[in-house]
């Protein structure tokens, strides 16, 4: 047992009313169960039960067994203090405050049908499950349940994908155009090159990029000189030759060091994702669109943010993959591929958060959007759609992407709509 299935019977009321009583015997009414709190401290806040015909207001406290309060220290934090019930399955030891005042306890075993605890075990048990726990019943859910969970879910990946533009917005001192710059760089450099090419933000601070991020013959240079990838001695091509040059100015002019910066990385990528090529690209949306963070942020759909990224590697890159390898001429222009995923793994959360800084909601503009890209081929979606749960679009995927990394991987199933309504259904 854990002490979710706990939080669980007391949120959504499973403890009989009728002859309940404390460990010491003494009657004890549930009035109020108060608000569920997923942060530090107690577990719900201003609940109100009555014992006997006293009414207490406050805090409860929930553990598989009493002793647990001890075993984390609740009796030397004042903010404990304020704890009215101590709800456990089993007591095994009477506890106090830090005033030394005792805490009434109420134990849950002998309250408790088999029905629930079984239905809970078999939600739990791994034996004949291949992918999530609820699996053979997921299915079964009201699709109101479902689509509202999914939702929220979405809304909760785009929260976890503001991380990243928070810690650059504090370490810029809330420059935007600064942080936008660095997470679609990191976007272009995808899952093999994205630390890498995040990484240049240490060695670049905003002052060089808002000199340099116009000319986009000089923007390329020091994306490759930063990233390694002007080392070699050998080539002796004209194109190479010159981004060589121009860094060796650039990097004397502010001063550059690449300590930090990681280099970048060939290794088991397609021709078109190699990082002369994505930072080519790179260098030349920011050519083709001078104020490119007030062009984003008043794009509200799918095809006037694609329209942006229609832009081309250098001509160089028409006739070759590597420096000094010749290859057949073609034109590497960004996919639709690509851009979808910039769009939502770098625009909509980049999109989210700014708006939300400035107080405007523009979720329904966001929902909008996402709903236009086709939803995501992976493992995690195929094994969905092999057990009932069928996306049609990427904010479908982006939530169910978040349902099992967050949730059905971390055996989080009593803080997962689904799960819950299952255990509430059956009990």
């Amino acid at each position: 047992m854990r002490e979710d299935l706990l939080h669980f019977i007391w949120k959504h009321k499973k403890i009989p009313q009728n002859n309940l009583k404390l460990t010491t015997q003494e009657p004890i009414t549930i009035v109020k169960i108060g608000q569920h709190n997923y942060n530090s401290g107690p577990d719900f806040f201003n609940s109100q039960v009555r014992i006997g015909e006293q009414l207490w207001v406050g805090n409860v406290e929930i553990h598989l067994i009493s002793s647990d309060w001890y075993a984390h220290k609740h009796e030397v934090h004042a903010n404990y203090n304020t704890v009215i019930l101590h709800v456990v399955w089993e007591d095994d030891v009477s506890v106090y405050r830090n005033d030394n005042t005792k805490i009434p306890t109420l134990e849950l075993k002998n309250y408790i049908g088999q029905d629930l605890l079984l239905q809970y075990k078999s939600l739990f048990s791994t034996s004949d499950k291949k992918f999530i726990n609820c699996e053979k019943d997921i299915k079964i859910i009201d699709d109101f349940v479902t689509q509202n969970w999914l939702e929220r879910l979405f809304f909760e990946r785009l929260e976890d994908k503001t991380e990243v533009i928070k810690d650059l917005l504090l370490k810029s001192n809330n420059n935007w155009e600064y942080v936008l710059f660095v997470i679609l760089l990191k976007s272009f450099g995808l899952k093999i090159n994205g630390s890498s090419f995040l990484s240049l933000h240490k060695s670049l601070n905003s002052s060089v990029i808002a000199k340099l991020k116009n000319n986009s013959f000089q923007l390329e240079s020091v994306l490759y000189g930063q990233l390694g990838l002007l080392e070699a001695e050998d080539c002796l091509d004209t194109y190479y030759l010159n981004l060589r040059k121009e860094y060796a100015f650039v990097k004397g002019k502010f001063k550059l060091s690449e300590e930090g910066v990681e280099k970048a990385n060939f290794f088991r990528l397609r021709p078109s994702n190699f990082p002369t090529i994505r930072l080519s690209q790179f260098a030349n949306l920011y050519k083709e669109n001078q104020n490119l963070f007030s062009i984003l942020i008043q794009k509200t759909s799918l095809e006037d943010l694609q329209s942006i990224f229609n832009v081309y590697a250098s001509e160089y890159w028409d006739t070759h993959y590597n420096f000094g390898k010749e290859s057949k001429s073609r034109k590497k222009r960004i996919t639709k591929k690509f851009i979808d995923l910039m769009v939502i793994n770098t625009i909509i959360p980049f999109k989210f958060y700014y708006a939300k800084s400035i107080g405007k909601d523009i979720n329904e503009e966001l929902i909008n959007i996402i709903s236009k890209i086709d939803i995501e081929d992976n493992t995690i979606i195929q094994n969905f759609k092999k057990n009932g749960i069928n996306g049609v679009s990427a904010k479908d995927s982006q939530a169910l992407i978040q349902l099992y990394n967050k949730y059905c991987t971390k055996n989080n199933c009593l803080q997962c709509a689904i799960g819950v309504n299952l255990l509430k259904g059956n009990t």
